[in-house]
């Protein structure tokens, strides 16, 4: 699944050719997403200027003239920048044909993806509204993270991939910020000390910056807007590496499932 880093690497590759660009058509293959793409998006969407490239979380917003389109990559989709007369393949959904002579194209295989519009103020849309802060906001901190954390039983790595908490930690990226922090995923997120949290913080974000400059992680089928993949994979410490030796101390890198998800560590770095 696209995770924060993939999303905002695909932000920054397309934003430089939808700036200020014209769409002048929009092609709708398969209305049958997530949430059903309404019937009339291509009479909404013609003629809109776009103005802005977002990102909130793992969500993308592409402001036009008159709202904002809301797009959600699911668990296998991407955005790509093709010449508008190149053949759709089989899961190619919708297009946005640009005055520049390209489209946005969305691929979505499973079709776990979103593309919604919406007139009003996009971050108080339903999907947006609850999100907690971004990994790079001032407000996330180890005093917000200690105290929103404070008496829970729920495992710090639930804990910090819970939108709520932070937008953006998915699965790959919380086990990687917690190997980096020496914390055990299952461990309380109640009952680790504010230093420690500071810590994970830190991790967190210096992951993510390192992911965006890998251009994100390609465990299936990830690729940026103009179909390379990222290479994050290369600098993964635990993710995926069950029985693998610990880059730190040799130990085996141990799997397990916490909040239904797996979750790898090394038992003897993190505690």
């Amino acid at each position: 699944m696209p995770e924060l880093p993939e999303v905002e690497t695909t932000r920054r590759g397309i934003a430089p050719h939808l700036q200020g660009q014209h769409i002048t058509r929009v092609v709708i293959r398969e209305r049958r997403l997530r949430w059903p793409i309404r019937a009339d998006l291509p009479r909404l969407l013609r003629d809109q200027t776009v103005t802005a490239i977002h990102r909130r979380g793992k969500y993308l917003l592409l402001g036009l003239s008159e709202g904002t389109l809301i797009i959600h990559l699911g668990m296998s989709g991407s955005l790509r920048l093709v010449p508008a007369e190149t053949p759709a393949q089989k899961h190619d959904h919708v297009d946005l044909v640009l005055g520049s002579g390209q489209c946005l194209r969305l691929r979505d295989p499973r079709r776990f993806g979103a593309l919604l519009w919406t007139q009003a103020d996009p971050y108080r849309h339903q999907l947006l509204r609850g999100l907690g802060p971004e990994p790079w906001d001032a407000g996330f901190n180890s005093d917000y993270l200690y105290r929103r954390a404070h008496g829970r039983r729920q495992a710090i790595k639930t804990y910090i991939m819970d939108a709520r908490t932070v937008a953006g930690v998915g699965n790959i990226y919380a086990s990687e910020a917690l190997f980096a922090a020496g914390i055990h995923p299952a461990r309380a997120a109640g009952r680790i000390a504010r230093p420690r949290l500071e810590l994970l913080r830190d991790s967190i974000r210096r992951i993510l910056e390192q992911a965006v400059a890998a251009g994100g992680t390609t465990l299936r089928d990830f690729q940026d807007s103009e179909g390379r993949p990222g290479y994050f994979y290369r600098q993964l410490q635990v993710y995926g590496r069950a029985g693998q030796a610990c880059t730190a101390c040799g130990n085996e890198i141990a799997r397990r499932i916490i909040g239904q998800r797996a979750s790898y560590y090394c038992k003897h770095c993190q505690h």
